[in-house]
C-alpha cells in the first residue's frame, strides 16, 4: 500500500496514457494512480483496463459518461481517494506537460517540509518556464496569473497550475459542494479555498512542456472563466465562513 495517489483526468489520451502510467510506476517511490476518464471515444479507458491486469493493486479507474469538466473529474477522484488511507493526493495531466520526476519534490514538500499544498509552478521567480507554447499563450497565462494574484491576494505565482500535491487533511476540510468552477478556474478556487482555510501553500519550480501527442483541451473560454470567475470568487469569500485547519 502506498501513502500517495495521483489523480489523472483523461479525455482522448490514448497516445499518452500507457507511457505516463509506466513512467510514474518507474519512480523510486511507490505511487498509486487513479484515472478518471470522461468517456473517451478513443479507447483510453480500455488501455487502462488492460494495464490494471499488470498493476492490479496500484492502478485504479473511474469511468464517467461524457465530458463533465475538469473540476468535477477531480472532485470525483478526491471523494474516491478519501475512502482509502492515502495521505498525499496529487493532481497531474496525462500528456507529460508536468515532469514526472518532480512528483518526488512535491511529495517531499508536504511529507518532509511541513507544507499542506505543494504546487508545481511555471512562474517561480518571475521566470516563465514553459516549452513549446506560442508566445501569445505564454503571455496570456503569465499575466492572467498575475491578475488572479492581485484580485485574490494569493502569494503563489502560478495560480492556475494543475500539478499539485495535497495533504489528506486539506481535502477533508474543503467542502466540495461549495466548489463552483468546472474548468481550469477550478484550480484557482481550490488554492484560494485552501489558503482561506489556513493551510500552508508552497511552490516547486518546474519546466512545463506543451504536449507532444494528443489534442490540447485549452480554449479561450477557459481563460474567460478564470478571469471573470475570480472576481465572483473574491466577493463571495466576503460572505462565507471557511472551515479552518485543525492541526
Amino acid at each position: 500500500m502506498s501513502d500517495s495517489i495521483i489523480i489523472i483526468p483523461t479525455y482522448n489520451e490514448k497516445e499518452n496514457i500507457e507511457k505516463i502510467i509506466r513512467a510514474i510506476f518507474a519512480l523510486p517511490k511507490a505511487f498509486h494512480i487513479l484515472i478518471v476518464d470522461d468517456g473517451s471515444p478513443d479507447g483510453t479507458a480500455k488501455i487502462v483496463k488492460q494495464l490494471q491486469k499488470e498493476f492490479p493493486k496500484a492502478l485504479h479507474l473511474i469511468e464517467r459518461t461524457g465530458k463533465l469538466g475538469l473540476g468535477t473529474a477531480y472532485i470525483a477522484g478526491f471523494k474516491w481517494v478519501l475512502e482509502y488511507d492515502y495521505n498525499y493526493i496529487f493532481e497531474m495531466d496525462a500528456d507529460f506537460s508536468h515532469p514526472v520526476p518532480k512528483l518526488m519534490e512535491l511529495y517531499a514538500a508536504c511529507a518532509e517540509k511541513g507544507f499542506d499544498v505543494a504546487i508545481g509552478s511555471r512562474y517561480v521567480g518571475n521566470v516563465v518556464n514553459v516549452v513549446n507554447w506560442p508566445m501569445g499563450r505564454v503571455l496570456m497565462s503569465h499575466y492572467a496569473s498575475k491578475y488572479v494574484r492581485f484580485i485574490t491576494g494569493l502569494k503563489i505565482t502560478d495560480t492556475t497550475a494543475g500539478f499539485v500535491c495535497y495533504r489528506r487533511e486539506v481535502l477533508k476540510t474543503i467542502d466540495f459542494d461549495k466548489i463552483r468552477f468546472k474548468g481550469y478556474a477550478f484550480q484557482i478556487e481550490m488554492k484560494f479555498t485552501a489558503h482561506k482555510c489556513g493551510f500552508k501553500l508552497t511552490e516547486v519550480p518546474i519546466v512545463f512542456v506543451n504536449r507532444a501527442e494528443g489534442t490540447s483541451k485549452m480554449s479561450g473560454g477557459i481563460f474567460s472563466e478564470a478571469l471573470f470567475g475570480v472576481i465572483r470568487l473574491k466577493i463571495g469569500s466576503w460572505f462565507r465562513t471557511y472551515p479552518q485547519k485543525r492541526y
